[in-house]
């Protein structure tokens, strides 16, 4: 950890290895989505780090639940799911997941604070959409991207 931080602070990093990347972050995003458009590929986005509610009240995501959804997703279950639509990220949600309880799916149903989880995912798209405006997206790019 970095001296004097005493809680964990929002990073944006537009790619892995961003450094070493000699072309703008976006013409990297546009290669990926050409080729997942041309070989019909699924992006999933699983949650390995916190639930619960903030950090000090919260917890790490369970190791195990994160094998279940790998599972289903290298077996082809995931995709093959109901999903509902977060309201303010715009990810889709699997309702289910074998050996994994309903209610961790959907993150806002582990806060005891609804309204604390609301507040703080709010904050958090109005993070992303600041961190966008670093980047010229073209418009599905944008549209794509939290809701706040």
């Amino acid at each position: 950890t970095e001296a004097g931080v005493t809680e964990p602070q929002p990073n944006f990093s537009p790619c892995f290895g961003g450094p070493f990347l000699p072309r703008r972050p976006t013409e990297y995003a546009q290669m990926l989505a050409e080729r997942m458009k041309k070989y019909r590929v699924n992006v999933w986005l699983l949650n390995t780090g916190w639930t619960g509610g903030p950090y000090g009240v919260g917890k790490r995501f369970d190791l195990k639940y994160t094998r279940a959804m790998v599972s289903a997703i290298q077996s082809g279950v995931l995709a093959r799911e109901e999903f509902d639509e977060d309201p303010i990220f715009g990810l889709m949600i699997p309702r289910h997941v074998e050996g994994v309880p309903a209610g961790v799916l959907h993150p806002e149903s582990t806060w005891s604070d609804a309204a604390a989880y609301e507040k703080k995912a709010r904050e958090l798209a109005a993070k992303f959409r600041a961190n966008d405006e670093k980047f010229r997206m073209d418009d599905a790019v944008r549209a794509a991207g939290p809701r706040v």
